[in-house]
């Protein structure tokens, strides 16, 4: 698994952290680690819908709302 991005907060209680595993099952590649030990898989294509989604700039108002 190579770690591409760690995503640090304004909290001391760990960093959510974006790798992408070359060897998993297409389905499987993406993987998204929360601070509590929790993981999301997803394939590339399913990830390049949510680059799409931030760069259109739909997620903004989700981003912002803290």
């Amino acid at each position: 698994m190579q770690s591409i991005a760690r995503f640090c907060g304004q909290c001391s209680c760990g960093c959510p952290e974006l790798f992408v595993d070359r060897d998993a099952p297409e389905e499987r590649q993406v993987i998204i680690t929360d601070d509590f030990g929790q993981r999301v898989e997803m394939s590339l294509d399913q990830f390049g819908s949510i680059v799409e989604a931030a760069k259109s700039g739909s997620l903004d108002s989700l981003a912002l709302a803290h």
